[in-house]
C-alpha cells in the first residue's frame, strides 16, 4: 500500500470513527432510512459515507442519497450469506491489520494519547471498530471471491470480448518497458560487521543493566525509521509477517527486562526487546544498525559490473547466463535476469513502478542497450549494491490491443464476467432478503429493484 492510499485511509477512517463517537457521546437518536433483514441502514450511515466521498473527490454517477444506501444494502445482502455460509475470518490477520493501521497513526498524530484525542475513543475501543470494519470487509471480500472462483476466461472468451468492446471503452495503456537486470552487493569488511556487534552489545548491555531504556536508544540509534520514530515498536505481527530469522528470535523471548542476542536478517543486524506476546502475534522493539559499504568495495564491484558489460557487449556471455552466474537479486536471477513487476506479477513496469535509479537509467536507452554500472538502494532491503540493467522492449503508451495486451484485455474479461456473476447473485439474493426503504428515500433510479420488495 502506498503512502498515499495509507493517508486517504488514515482520513476516511478517521471521518467513520469520529461520526460514529460523537454519535454515540451526544445519544442522537437514529433515523432508520432503508431496513435489509434485520439490519437497519441510519441516514447518519449514509451522510457518514457521503463525507468521506466529497473528502475524497470521489466521484458518485447519480443521486448521492440513493447511490450510497443501495451500496450499503448490497454490503448487507453478502454479510448476510457470510452469516449464512460460515465465512471463517482470521482472526490474526485482522490484528495485524489493525496493528499496523494503529501504528501508522500514532506514527502520524504523534502519540497514543493523540491518537484517543482525535479519534475520541480510547485505543482498546478504537482496536474494536476497525476489528468490525476490517472483519467485514474480509467476510465480503470472500463471499465475492468464492462466487467467482470458477471464472477463467479462454483465449476464445477474451477474443470475443476485445471485438465486441466499443473503441471508445478501451483503457490507455501508459509507456511500458521490460528489463534484465544484474545486481551485486559490495563485500562489506569483517571490521564494519564487527563495529555494528559491538555497538548493539554496547546497548543491550545498557537496557539490560537498568542504565537506559530501549526506547531511548532506539529513538536515537536506530536505522529502521518507520519505528525508531516510537521508539522501535513494531506493533502486533504475526509470525509470518516478520523475517524469519527476526520472528524465531522474537517469540523466544520470554523477559520483557531482557534484551535478544543479536540477530542477523536481510535487513541487518538487530537487537529485540518483547513487549508482550498474544497467541500467535507479539509486539517487540527493535533497534537496527546496517553495516556501511565503503567506497572502496563499491568501486570494486561497479568494476567487476563494467567489465560483464564488456564481455555480454562482446558477444562472449549473453545477459541472461551472467545473471545466472554472479547476479545477487533473488526475484530475477533464476529468470535470465527478467525483471517482475510484484505489482501486476508480469514483466512490464510502468516508469513510476520502477525502483527510481532503475528508470532514471531506462529513460534514455534504446531497446537492447546495457546500461553503465550504477549504485541503488534494494528496495527490500535498503542496503547498497550496484547494478546494470538491460532494456529489453519499451512499449508506448496507445490504446489496448489484443496482441500487445492480451493479459490486460484478459482481466478485463474476467472482471465483467465477474460483476455479471455478482449482480445476478444480488437479483437473487433479494428475493430471500426482507427489504423495507422509508417513503422519503424510494424516488430512485436504483440499479437493482428494490421497491418491489419493499412494497
Amino acid at each position: 500500500m502506498t503512502i498515499q492510499v495509507k493517508v486517504r485511509f488514515f482520513t476516511v477512517l478517521a471521518l467513520a470513527l469520529t461520526a460514529v463517537a460523537v454519535m454515540a457521546q451526544n445519544n442522537v437518536a437514529e433515523e432508520v432510512a432503508w431496513v435489509i433483514g434485520d439490519e437497519p441502514i441510519f441516514k447518519s450511515d449514509i451522510e457518514e459515507q457521503y463525507q468521506q466521498a466529497l473528502y475524497e473527490r470521489v466521484a458518485i454517477s447519480g443521486n448521492p442519497y440513493c447511490v450510497i444506501p443501495e451500496k450499503m444494502a448490497v454490503d448487507k445482502l453478502f454479510l448476510d450469506q457470510a452469516r449464512i455460509d460460515t465465512v471463517e475470518v482470521q482472526s490474526s490477520s485482522i490484528s495485524a491489520e489493525v496493528e499496523s493501521r494503529i501504528n501508522f497513526f500514532i506514527a502520524n498524530l504523534g502519540s497514543k494519547e493523540k491518537v484517543e484525542e482525535y479519534f475520541r475513543m480510547p485505543l482498546p475501543r478504537l482496536r474494536d471498530k476497525l476489528n468490525e470494519v476490517y472483519t467485514d470487509q474480509y467476510s465480503i471480500q470472500q463471499v465475492q471471491s468464492n462466487l467467482t472462483k470458477n471464472v477463467k476466461a479462454t483465449p476464445a472468451d477474451v477474443r470475443k470480448y476485445y471485438n465486441g468492446l466499443p473503441q471508445d471503452s478501451l483503457p490507455y495503456i501508459p509507456l511500458q518497458v521490460e528489463a534484465q537486470i544484474i545486481t551485486i552487493n559490495p563485500v562489506i569488511p569483517q571490521q564494519e560487521i564487527d563495529e555494528v556487534k559491538a555497538r548493539l552489545r554496547d546497548y543491550a548491555n545498557q537496557v539490560n543493566s537498568g542504565e537506559r531504556e530501549f526506547s531511548t536508544l532506539a529513538i536515537l540509534y536506530s536505522q529502521d525509521q518507520s519505528t525508531a520514530v516510537y521508539g522501535g515498536e513494531t506493533g502486533f505481527q504475526s509470525r509470518s509477517v516478520l523475517l524469519p530469522e527476526y520472528a524465531t528470535a522474537a517469540f523466544n523471548l520470554n523477559d520483557s527486562k531482557r534484551v535478544s542476542n543479536i540477530v542477523e536478517t536481510d535487513d541487518g543486524f538487530h537487537i529485540i526487546q518483547l513487549i508482550e506476546k498474544r497467541g500467535d502475534r507479539i509486539n517487540t522493539r527493535h533497534i537496527l544498525l546496517r553495516p556501511k559499504v565503503s567506497d572502496k568495495d563499491l568501486t570494486d564491484a561497479l568494476t567487476r559490473l563494467d567489465s560483464i558489460k564488456a564481455d555480454v557487449n562482446a558477444g562472449k556471455r549473453t545477459f541472461e547466463e551472467m545473471a545466472l552466474l554472479i547476479s545477487q537479486d533473488k526475484d530475477s536471477r533464476n529468470n535470465g535476469g527478467n525483471m517482475l513487476n510484484e505489482k501486476n506479477h508480469s514483466s512490464r513496469f510502468e516508469m513510476a513502478d520502477l525502483p527510481a535509479e532503475v528508470g532514471k537509467k531506462i529513460s534514455v536507452m534504446q531497446p537492447g542497450e546495457i546500461s553503465e554500472p550504477f549504485v541503488m538502494v534494494n528496495p527490500k532491503t535498503r542496503r547498497e549494491q550496484v547494478a546494470i540493467v538491460k532494456l529489453v522492449k519499451r512499449i508506448d503508451g496507445h490504446k489496448a490491443d489484443l496482441g500487445e495486451d492480451y493479459m490486460i484485455i484478459k482481466d478485463m474479461c474476467e472482471a465483467d464476467a465477474k460483476e455479471k456473476i455478482l449482480r445476478d447473485w444480488v437479483i437473487q439474493k433479494q428475493k430471500s432478503v426482507y427489504v423495507y426503504i422509508e417513503e422519503g428515500w424510494r424516488n430512485c433510479d436504483f440499479k437493482y429493484d428494490w421497491l418491489k420488495k419493499g412494497e
